[in-house]
């Protein structure tokens, strides 16, 4: 359970927001991004409680998603970044380590290349920076392949957000708005990953959405980064792979 919850007028929204921890010494706060379709929960519940023991913890929802309420604004990934950028100022935030996970991975990458600034360290789960990073079969989505969700996650979507989102009848619309935002080209140049400041580690699933060849050239294109491939592991289960990612996290961040 988060320490508080609260809402923050932001760019339009009423954006969602949970602080978990509490900060010791000078480390700086730590930004959870959850992925697409997800919630804080389903995409952190597995890793916050060790990620929140000894350091303070900010996990907004994003736009549509979770308890944070849809607009007529379409999903985009330049947006998303404005939103937690916003959020951080209204709460006084100056600087963070941000993990972003999927979608939430999009938007870390977004504010990391156009607030360097505001970026202490940098975990990019499971994104990409252009969309032909993207297994062919996720991009035109062959449901019988084991990169993709299946049933049984998606019910666990629809259970979440029915749970918590202002509009309950309104899933189908965020799936189609996230459908979108998946197959839209993304912002960024091979020269923006080279200007990344922030040291950065890369994370992604031996089975994951994100190609192990185009994880290893953000890689190389990213200065003082490093990428993790963890074995045995699709998009969907890679936040719940503890026994791997937190010793991985712990060292990174810590």
């Amino acid at each position: 359970m988060p320490n508080s919850s609260a809402y923050a007028k932001v760019n339009g929204l009423e954006m969602y927001y949970e602080v978990h921890g509490a900060g010791r010494g000078p480390r700086l706060p730590l930004v959870l991004l959850h992925g697409g379709v997800l919630t804080i929960g389903l995409s952190f519940g597995a890793v916050l409680p060790a990620l929140s023991a000894d350091r303070l913890v900010i996990a907004p929802e994003l736009q549509g998603h979770g308890h944070t309420a849809d607009t007529d604004r379409a999903l985009t990934v330049p947006d998303l970044a404005s939103d937690v950028v916003a959020l951080l100022d209204a709460i006084g935030v100056e600087q963070a380590d941000f993990l972003g996970y999927s979608l939430g991975g999009l938007v870390a990458l977004e504010i990391a290349v156009r607030h360097p600034g505001r970026v202490g360290r940098l975990v990019l789960s499971a994104a990409q920076y252009t969309q032909d990073g993207v297994h062919e079969e996720v991009r035109t989505p062959d449901h019988g392949s084991p990169r993709l969700p299946g049933e049984a996650d998606f019910h666990e979507m629809a259970d979440a957000y029915t749970a918590s989102a202002p509009h309950p009848e309104r899933f189908e619309d965020l799936l189609a708005k996230c459908s979108a935002v998946a197959r839209a080209p993304l912002p960024w140049t091979a020269d923006d990953l080279r200007g990344l400041t922030a040291p950065t580690l890369l994370v992604i699933g031996d089975t994951d959405f994100v190609r192990v060849e185009h994880a290893a050239e953000m890689q190389r294109l990213i200065p003082r980064s490093r990428l993790a491939v963890l074995p045995a592991t699709t998009h969907m289960a890679l936040m719940r792979r503890t026994s791997l990612l937190l010793p991985l996290l712990d060292e990174f961040l810590g």
